[in-house]
């Protein structure tokens, strides 16, 4: 058997070394393998090789890529498709496979990493550890070109077999570090004694490290101090509570909180929030009602049951007595109205006697028995009666007495009565109306256009006055007080006489009737008084009201003759408004002039017309409801400023409150028909219809204007008040227009008129005003004492322009003349 494998050994060497006579080219034997390949019998994959001269089986690769990761231990794929020659995307694929098949092998980022490499890092990481008792893995990681995670990943299974060290918030610890560590969390939480939140624990610890160990000092992260402090705590060697994770209460500390709390609650039967809050307890309320659920919390404080008790004792005898009780007096002087209101709701008789009316609560904790009451409304009616009071106590209830719709009919017949005279006046009536109304406008525009004349003059804006509130109080849920923001009236004593038993008059009957309130510092109309008057007041009012139809039967025949003469003055006024409106319409090109035309007519003939309305309805409105007014002089010119304005619109009813705050609003505007809109509809609501200015009553009205005009011209020797004079009645001979212009106007007026005056008539004008202006500037400059020189300037100016005034007047009354 030897022999023949020897033999057969001979032959198969002889073969060997035998030259072959037939040799096949690469082509061929590429040839030869594809053809082999199509008949099957090379039935597996081929890989030409990066050479292209060598083939290579996917199993050869693989079983290469594994040797060399095992010889090496972490391999790039780049260098495996340099080391086998083969192409890398064919040597990623089977690396994939690689991993797949071998659990000790993990591809991570282009590399294959058998775990004999990690093996081989973790010593060397021991190793070092134990050298530094730290290592922060984003160090490791940026040794090992490898990922964070891929680092904590391999290491974690190895702790406390390769690797002797605790891993705690990215870094590697030796045990003898962390049980170091572990002391000093446990020494610094056993020293706190009250409420610290753990991270301003954790500063301090991280700063003492630092400077035990210098610049070189180990830095710890303040999860590792929150890790052992955790463990501590589960440990039971530090006593105490975490409340979301960072707030530390100490056992010691609670236990204080605690003994301290029940010795003041035992002591004194209530305690505050406050207090509470000072011992570090955020939730009061709660701890309060786990511990003693007898007690009762209230909005700043908890109470036991028997201070509640106590309360009502106190309060039911003050009731049964027919007295009044200041609970809040009663309590402790830390406790708020709002506690003392809370506790009378928990009071078990002082809410039947509530429910049965038998005690009323006013000021949130002020107990008033009803009999107690009933005495204070008898003792004020009789002060009244032994005074004799008339006066008015509110438009609600005037409107429910007869002389105020003996009033109110009046009015409608007034109306009527007024739209017959509108009808059947004559001409020569409104005439006589007109000429006796530019008497008066002319002089007080010829006076306006005076001191408006000026380059330099400004408008004066008029300051509004602001009316005084007082804060409203809430008072228990059985009373509310409120006060208006509105006017008060006087509340004290003239002639025995009151001009209204208003709630301060009445506030103030009580403290002089009952002066325990004084003595004991509750005279202040919001605590108690206040609300009581306005409580008590109805019944008042109601004992008075037959005095009160009497003073509004005296009133009536006043009222009538008010409005008769408001309605006169209001005709008489407002015709002339609608007059001086249609010479606005001259301006509507020019719209600053336009602007400064419409605010001077309602700074000038609107805001006398509108004051006059108002003060006339205020009176009309107090005399309706029985107030004791003074008759002022009909001849009296009356001026409101623009706060009273507001004041006395807002004192009206509502519809015609509401319009005459328009017309207040529409005053201080810069459109006359707006304001003229605002004001019929004032006028409708009052019941004073107004004339409208038809083409008769136009005509007659300029032909008095003018007349008036013409005779102040030719009457005229101050030269600046000339002009604006001279100009109006220019505008009425050439534009058929009243026109009321102020100074600042003037000359936009006159280069109006260029057009319709000759050429020679037009330069006499413009001149006359380029002298007035000069004048006036120089006068405007000069200094106080004026020297000489600039009071020559200044005589020299003044004596041009009354040369120049002479033949302007001859002017103006030679085109009166022609026109006429």
């Amino acid at each position: 058997m030897d022999e023949e494998l020897l033999e057969l050994q001979r032959q198969f060497q002889f073969a060997q070394q035998a030259k072959s006579s037939i040799r096949l080219s690469e082509r061929n034997v590429v040839e030869l393998i594809q053809k082999l390949q199509q008949l099957q019998i090379i039935d597996f994959e081929l890989l030409h090789t990066v050479s292209g001269k060598e083939y290579i089986t996917l199993d050869q690769l693989r079983n290469e890529m594994v040797s060399e990761v095992r010889k090496l231990g972490r391999v790039s794929v780049i260098d495996l498709a340099d080391t086998t020659g083969v192409d890398l995307y064919y040597v990623e694929k089977q690396a994939q496979r690689i991993v797949a098949d071998h659990a000790e092998f993990m591809l991570n980022q282009g590399e294959i990493m058998s775990e004999s490499y990690w093996d081989s890092v973790a010593e060397e990481v021991n190793e070092r550890l134990q050298e530094c008792s730290q290592i922060a893995l984003t160090e490791l990681a940026a040794q090992l070109n490898v990922g964070l995670d891929l680092v904590a990943s391999v290491l974690e299974p190895r702790l406390g077999t390769m690797v002797k060290g605790r891993l705690e918030g990215g870094q590697l610890y030796t045990p003898a570090y962390v049980a170091r560590m572990n002391a000093m969390v446990r020494g610094a939480a056993r020293g706190i004694t009250v409420p610290t939140n753990l991270t301003v624990l954790w500063s301090s610890l991280q700063q003492l490290l630092q400077e035990m160990g210098g610049t070189g000092g180990v830095a710890v992260d303040g999860s590792f101090f929150q890790s052992l402090f955790n463990g501590l705590v589960k440990e039971g060697e530090i006593q105490g509570s975490v409340r979301a994770g960072v707030h530390w209460t100490p056992a010691v500390f609670a236990i204080a909180q605690k003994e301290s709390v029940d010795s003041f609650f035992s002591q004194n039967s209530f305690i505050s929030y406050e207090v509470l809050h000072k011992l570090g307890i955020p939730q009061p309320i709660q701890f309060l009602q786990s511990r003693y659920p007898e007690g009762k919390p209230l909005v700043t404080t908890f109470v036991h049951q028997s201070m509640i008790d106590m309360l009502d004792t106190a309060t039911e005898d003050a009731i049964e007595r027919g007295s009044w009780s200041d609970s809040l007096s009663l309590l402790p002087s830390s406790f708020t109205p709002q506690d003392a209101a809370k506790m009378l709701s928990l009071c078990q008789s002082v809410q039947l006697a509530l429910k049965s009316n038998k005690a009323h609560i006013f000021g949130e904790f002020y107990v008033l028995s009803s009999s107690f009451m009933k005495d204070i409304c008898d003792r004020v009616v009789k002060e009244l009666e032994t005074l004799g009071v008339s006066g008015s106590f509110g438009s609600k209830m005037s409107d429910d007495l007869q002389v105020t719709n003996e009033a109110k009919g009046y009015d409608s017949g007034r109306l009527n009565e007024s739209n017959e005279m509108a009808s059947d006046a004559g001409a020569n009536k409104h005439s006589d109306k007109g000429s006796k109304k530019k008497k008066g406008k002319a002089t007080g525009n010829a006076a306006a256009n005076l001191s408006e004349s000026g380059p330099d003059n400004q408008e004066q804006a008029s300051t509004k006055s602001k009316k005084n509130q007082r804060k409203s109080k809430d008072t228990s849920s059985q009373t509310l007080y409120s006060k208006s923001g509105s006017r008060k009236e006087s509340v004290k004593m003239k002639d025995d006489n009151l001009s209204s038993p208003s709630e301060e008059w009445i506030v103030q009957k009580i403290t002089t009737l009952f002066p325990e309130f004084e003595e004991q510092g509750l005279d202040d109309p919001e605590t108690i008084l206040g609300p009581l008057a306005n409580k008590l007041r109805p019944t008042i009012i109601s004992s008075w009201m037959e005095k009160r139809k009497a003073l509004l039967t005296e009133n009536a025949d006043r009222m009538k003759r008010l409005l008769d003469n408001l309605q006169k003055k209001l005709d008489e006024s407002f015709l002339n408004m609608q007059l001086y409106e249609k010479a606005l319409e001259l301006f509507e090109d020019d719209q600053s002039t336009s602007v400064v035309l419409h605010r001077h007519l309602l700074r000038t003939v609107a805001a006398p017309m509108v004051d006059m309305l108002l003060h006339d309805l205020d009176e009309h409105n107090k005399l309706k409801n029985g107030v004791e007014v003074q008759e002022a002089p009909s001849s009296e010119s009356i001026s409101v400023s623009p706060g009273d304005r507001v004041a006395i619109s807002k004192s009206f009813p509502r519809p015609l409150a509401n319009k005459a705050l328009a017309v207040v609003e529409a005053l201080e505007g810069k459109n006359v028909e707006v304001f003229m809109d605002a004001f019929r509809a004032v006028t409708e609501e009052s019941a004073l219809p107004l004339k409208r200015l038809d083409k008769k009553l136009e005509r007659t009205l300029l032909h008095s204007y003018r007349k008036e005009l013409t005779s102040q011209v030719s009457a005229e020797t101050d030269p600046v008040s000339l002009l604006p004079k001279v100009v109006s009645l220019l505008y009425i001979q050439v534009y058929h227009k009243a026109l009321q212009a102020p100074g600042r106007a003037i000359s936009v007026a006159i280069s109006q008129l260029k057009d319709k005056l000759d050429e020679s008539a037009h330069k006499v004008l413009t001149d006359y005003q380029a002298a007035t202006v000069t004048l006036l500037a120089l006068l405007s400059a000069a200094p106080g004492d004026e020297d000489d020189c600039a009071s020559d300037r200044i005589l020299s100016k003044r004596e041009l322009l009354e040369s120049q005034m002479w033949d302007l007047k001859s002017l103006v009354l030679t085109n009166t003349q022609q026109s006429s």
